[in-house]
Order: C-alpha cells, then structure tokens, then sequence
C-alpha cells in the first residue's frame, strides 16, 4: 500500500532510485531486502529534465527549469508507468509499505538530500545497462552510484543489471 513517507510506521525507509525502463533486478532487490530487513521503500523518480526551480544550499541560489513548459501531463504519465512496475514487483499480500516520489534535478543530489531528509539507513541504485548509447549518457551525466558513494555518508546498493549469458558481449 502507498503512504507518503512522513507516514511510515517503524524503521525509516529504504530509498531505491527509479528509472522508466529500469532492468527489474533493482525493485526485486529493493523488495526482497525490505521484506527481509522489514522496512518500508520510498521509490524515487528523478526528473532530469524538469529542473523547475532546484535550490542549493551551498550557493544559496536558484536554478531556473532548463525546460520551464516541459508539460506536467509527461511526468504524471512516467510516474502512473513507474507506479503500476512497481505495484507489481511489491506482490499483493506482502506487508512492505511504499510510496513514490518524484523529484527534479541532478538524479544523485536529489536521491542524496532525499536520503538525508527520511534518514534512509540506504540507497539502492541499479546499473546502467551496457550498450555504446549508455557510455556516452553514462560519461556526460556521470554515474550516479559513483556519485553517491562518494558524496555522503550512508551505504549505497548498486544492483547489477544481469545479462543473459547468451547475449553478452565483450567490453
């Protein structure tokens, strides 16, 4: 069942970045450790796109949306596909609560204040998938993981992406 995340009874929650896409290794991860740990999942979807207004407290000001008429019906879409994978992978019947958020901005500094904010005990982030159009998203946008374990302080969960064996191919 979706709760916002002041709601949550008991432990904070895990925070687990989504993707529109993403390989399902990382929302069955996500659930498995929370059932196991007994804790609730605050999803995280981060608009890159929609930077409406991100404040920065280390330069103490704004930054105006790089696509300010970037319509509303386009996130809430990404948000109901996201909503209903994620319905899914949390099987009916368990206990886990959940909710989603969406957030704007760099995807690794949102997920690290959102962490902060709900004092997340973890981030569970997924790996990009291989590909010659991945290295070149991966290189200009930097890897959040890497981003992540590097600039603060709480444990970070980076999930495979598990190619089948037949398909792989050599880096």
């Amino acid at each position: 069942m979706s709760m916002p995340p002041e709601r949550f009874s008991g432990p904070p929650p895990l925070l687990v970045g989504v993707v529109p896409g993403q390989h399902p290794e990382v929302l069955q991860t996500a659930v498995t450790l929370a059932q196991q740990l007994t804790a609730p999942l605050l999803f995280a979807y981060v608009d890159e796109a929609s930077y409406l207004v991100e404040w920065d407290p280390a330069r103490s000001t704004h930054r105006l949306s790089l696509h300010p008429d970037k319509n509303d019906d386009d996130i809430r879409s990404v948000t109901e596909d996201l909503k209903s994978v994620i319905v899914s992978a949390v099987r009916p019947g368990t206990p886990t609560e959940w909710t989603l958020r969406t957030l704007a901005g760099d995807p690794a500094r949102a997920l690290g204040r959102l962490a902060a904010e709900v004092n997340a005990p973890m981030i569970i982030v997924g790996t990009p998938e291989r590909g010659f159009g991945h290295r070149i998203t991966e290189l200009l946008n930097g890897s959040v993981a890497a981003w992540l374990t590097h600039h603060q302080s709480r444990p970070v969960l980076v999930v495979p992406f598990k190619m089948p064996a037949h398909e792989e191919q050599p880096e």
